[in-house]
Order: C-alpha cells, then sequence, then structure tokens
C-alpha cells in the first residue's frame, strides 16, 4: 500500500508559478509510475502528466506542453510538478497517483494508488 499526499498548492494570480509535491509512504516509490491529473469543478479527473518509475520519460496533455514540468527524486520518495505562466483554466484540485504498468495512461481506472488533493486557484 502506498501512500501518497500532495502539498504546494495555494492562490496565485495568472502568468504565476506554483511547485506541487507529492510525498510517497514507501521505498518502493522508485518501482511505480507516476502521473499527475486534476479535477476542476461539475468537470471529470483529467490526466495532466506522467513519469516513468526511473523518470527517464515524461508526458503532458497538450494543454499544459510547456508550461507544466513532472519529475522525481526516487531518493526521496517525492514526485514534483512545476508549473509556469499559470492560467484561471488551470484552476482545479491537483492529485498525484501511482501505477505499477499503466505509464502515460490518460484514464484515471489505470492508476492504482491516489493522493487527498491539493486546490490550485488561478486567478485573473
Amino acid at each position: 500500500q502506498v501512500q501518497l499526499v500532495e502539498s504546494g498548492g495555494g492562490l496565485v494570480q495568472a502568468g504565476g508559478s506554483l511547485r506541487l509535491t507529492c510525498a510517497a509512504s514507501e521505498r518502493t516509490f522508485s518501482i511505480y509510475h507516476m502521473a499527475w491529473f486534476r479535477q476542476a469543478p461539475g468537470a471529470e479527473r483529467e490526466f495532466v502528466a506522467a513519469i516513468t518509475w526511473s523518470g527517464v520519460a515524461t508526458t503532458y496533455t497538450d494543454s499544459v506542453k510547456g508550461r507544466f514540468t513532472i519529475s522525481r527524486d526516487n531518493a526521496k520518495n517525492t514526485l514534483y510538478l512545476q508549473m509556469n505562466s499559470l492560467k484561471p483554466e488551470d484552476t482545479a484540485v491537483y492529485y498525484c497517483t501511482a501505477t505499477r504498468d499503466r505509464y502515460g495512461s490518460t484514464t484515471y481506472l489505470s492508476y492504482d494508488y491516489w493522493g487527498q488533493g491539493t486546490q490550485v486557484t488561478v486567478s485573473s
């Protein structure tokens, strides 16, 4: 069982930056492919970015390419999402999630473990 705890959300003006952090409870963190999803009020949970267990490969949804960067530090059991040039449409609860074998899947059903989420609000 992997426990995931997100932090780093908050209120920021459009054009600003935030860095989300996801701390994992297990040393086995390094065997999981990781991802970030987000969910806005009244909307479905949406894939944002993913990274392989080794950190060698990453993938992003089109709307965040060039603005967001996913990374990980396996020595610290930690996943990151650096968000730059934030837009009001990025406002959502952001979740980190883990999967053993579904790297890059854009459907939330592919993932095994979820954090509780952290709110990101971007004002115009």
